[in-house]
């Protein structure tokens, strides 16, 4: 039996993003870009996670022209005076226009959907792969190269790998957990594999994704009798946008569906909620806290 009540259009709206975002996670899609850029150089950034990328690399206010509106997340404070651009997932493009900026700075999540749209009005796009935290990390490096950063990128780059070494050597003895990841909005979820930034951080972490990488996509539209074949030890839920309405549908849900008192994972208490601000969509610098607190879930090390 399968209660679950999908909103169609965040069903929708989450699988375009999957489908769209189907690169290597490791890779950077690098587009329109031919690294020449004037000293007067001006940038556009469409999400918060882009911004808080340019705000670590010491990219001057006055190069970061446009920014996203957003009322989950905090800009930068060094960015708050620039034009605003509307929704992250929908940038208004006639201010985007009249910004003239050198590049628009966007999530490769969003490259199928909005790629037509910056070509319609003749903007140079840069598409960052942040679904990942290497995929972050490659993209810093690409930038610091593209707005003479080189430097401070190659220090960023250098912090990732020392927390990667030290998380290598705190590596949990026996086997790994597997584990189930359920991404909401109030009314809906889906699963996320381990090819979506949730994903990526339960890998870090030491944890096997019951849906492995999803052939490639972000999320799975999938029966709960199909979640339970698969025998998680635990289950996390996390959340797209509208955290305390999903925790809320989320109780609802464990509660009223029976299907769940037949998991292990809910036998065991084994189930856990994420902070979406550290475990949403897009990689952000709180992915340590991010992997820090999954290991707690996962190991028993509160």
């Amino acid at each position: 039996m399968n209660c679950k009540k999908f909103f169609p259009v965040f069903i929708a709206v989450i699988l375009v993003l999957s489908f769209s975002g189907c690169v290597n996670q490791y890779q950077n899609n690098k587009t329109d870009t031919d690294n020449t850029l004037p000293d007067d150089y001006r940038i556009a950034a469409t999400s918060v996670a882009t911004c808080e990328i340019l705000d670590a690399l010491g990219v001057e206010s006055e190069h970061v022209v446009g920014v996203p509106h957003s009322d989950a997340y905090t800009l930068p404070e060094a960015y708050k005076n620039a034009q605003s651009l509307g929704s992250p997932m929908s940038p208004d493009m006639e201010i985007l226009k009249s910004l003239n900026a050198d590049y628009v700075l966007t999530p490769n999540s969003l490259e199928g959907e909005l790629k037509p749209k910056y070509d319609n009005i003749g903007a140079k796009s840069y598409f960052l792969n942040l679904k990942s935290v290497d995929g972050m990390y490659a993209s810093i490096r690409e930038l610091g190269d593209m707005l003479g950063k080189s430097e401070q990128a190659g220090k960023l780059c250098a912090e990732y790998e020392s927390f990667k070494a030290e998380l290598s050597e705190k590596n949990h003895s026996g086997d790994s957990p597997k584990v189930l990841i359920l991404m909401g909005l109030p009314g809906s979820y889906v699963v996320a594999t381990e090819s979506s930034y949730a994903g990526n951080l339960v890998k870090l972490a030491g944890g096997v994704n019951v849906y492995n990488d999803g052939d490639g996509q972000d999320f799975l539209n999938v029966n709960t009798e199909d979640m339970l074949s698969k025998k998680p030890d635990i289950i996390l839920r996390t959340s797209h946008a509208m955290p305390e309405q999903v925790a809320v549908m989320f109780a609802e849900e464990f509660k009223n569906n029976d299907i769940w008192k037949h998991f292990d994972a809910v036998k065991n208490g084994k189930v856990f909620d994420l902070d979406n601000e550290k475990c949403g969509m897009s990689a952000t610098f709180r992915y340590k806290e991010a992997v820090e607190e999954i290991c707690t879930f996962l190991y028993d090390t509160k």
